[in-house]
């Protein structure tokens, strides 16, 4: 399974951006998809997730700015960042909760990232 992104680039603060990804690959089951992010000397933290039943999860500092939306028909997921800010410069992964193949046990897969930069 291969995970590719699109959508990243630079905004000035306020600004709004979209991302996207695909996963691609034979795939039994999609559990989970969404993203991540890690800024230069951070940990990676959540920035969004959507389950297979349309729950969404959303990391704290992101609440009510970000939307995070899919279509389990296609295997993808999108993010829609508005109000962004400095502090929301990463590098942004997407990631998937995906059994290849059943009765296997799921694994996570992440993509290679996009980069967003907001300046202030």
């Amino acid at each position: 399974v291969q995970l590719q992104a699109s959508g990243g680039g630079s905004v000035p603060a306020g600004g709004s951006l979209r991302l996207s990804c695909v996963a691609s690959g034979s795939v039994a089951i999609v559990r989970t998809m969404g993203w991540y992010r890690q800024a230069p000397g951070k940990q990676r933290e959540l920035v969004a997730t959507i389950t297979n039943t349309d729950v969404a999860e959303y990391g704290e500092s992101v609440t009510g700015r970000f939307t995070v939306f899919r279509d389990g028909a296609k295997n993808t997921v999108g993010l829609q960042m508005n109000s962004l800010q400095p502090e929301d410069t990463a590098r942004y992964y997407c990631y998937g909760s995906f059994v290849v193949q059943i009765p296997e046990r799921p694994r996570d897969y992440f993509g290679r990232g996009t980069q967003v930069t907001v300046s202030s």
